[in-house]
């Protein structure tokens, strides 16, 4: 049985947990990313009575579990890009975003960031489309294709390409290597450290940081993956971060 659609005072009741856990997350958001925030989570429980985006649905969860869970990676996210020029937009790819998770929220938050998210699923797609539109939102973009069909030809390629809890690190990797732009580097989301999974990368992929996460309201371990393709051999390797 579905869970009932969260109600309009259910959501506005998030506002001040919503604003009080992205200042624990070091994000001073204003009125109109918080706004912004709630309307996607109104707009992932709208469709989700149709199309089963995802199968958490009740606010408190929403907020934990999708909101403050996607906040988390924004200050990582603005260190790891704080240190190069590139003389244009930041873009970044979030691989298998299923309802926008966490590219819809970058996008919200960091509107200097262009973020694709792409899905295989062509509802989820278009969903990302219509919060893009809804929001509006001109630095988000919905894409129904296979990541393995994109690539960094004409200059196209991504800055950052990450995922949340979408698939190995070797898997994720290997398929979204051709989207990399040259110098970009990978922002896997994980719960617990991936100790297996950093084992079982190829020479060609460096980890060069595990960062733990503490997501407010969150009872479960968290971190990023940072990676980045590893240097030929007879190139020196960047200092390893710990």
């Amino acid at each position: 049985m579905n869970a009932p659609e969260p109600t309009d005072a259910a959501i506005a009741a998030l506002r001040e947990p919503l604003r009080a856990g992205a200042a624990a997350l070091g994000l001073a958001l204003d009125e109109a990313q918080l706004g912004g925030l709630l309307a996607y989570v109104e707009l992932i429980g709208r469709w989700s009575r149709v199309y089963n985006l995802t199968a958490v649905r009740t606010p408190a969860d929403m907020l934990t579990h999708h909101l403050l869970d996607s906040l988390a990676v924004i200050a990582p996210l603005r260190r790891q890009l704080g240190t190069g020029v590139r003389g244009r937009r930041t873009r970044l790819l979030d691989v298998g975003s299923g309802a926008g998770l966490p590219g819809v929220v970058v996008a919200l938050v960091c509107p200097d960031i262009d973020v694709t998210c792409v899905d295989t699923v062509a509802k989820k797609a278009a969903f990302v489309q219509q919060v893009a539109a809804a929001l509006r939102l001109p630095n988000l973009r919905g894409l129904h294709a296979r990541v393995e069909s994109l690539s960094a030809a004409q200059g196209q390629g991504f800055d950052v390409v990450a995922s949340r809890a979408f698939a190995s690190l070797a898997d994720f990797t290997a398929w979204s290597r051709a989207a990399l732009a040259e110098g970009g580097i990978w922002m896997a989301m994980k719960g617990k450290p991936p100790h297996d999974e950093r084992a079982a990368l190829p020479p060609t992929v460096a980890v060069f940081h595990v960062e733990p996460l503490t997501v407010p309201g969150l009872d479960a371990e968290r971190c990023i993956v940072w990676m980045r393709p590893a240097p030929p051999h007879d190139t020196p390797a960047p200092p390893a971060l710990t």
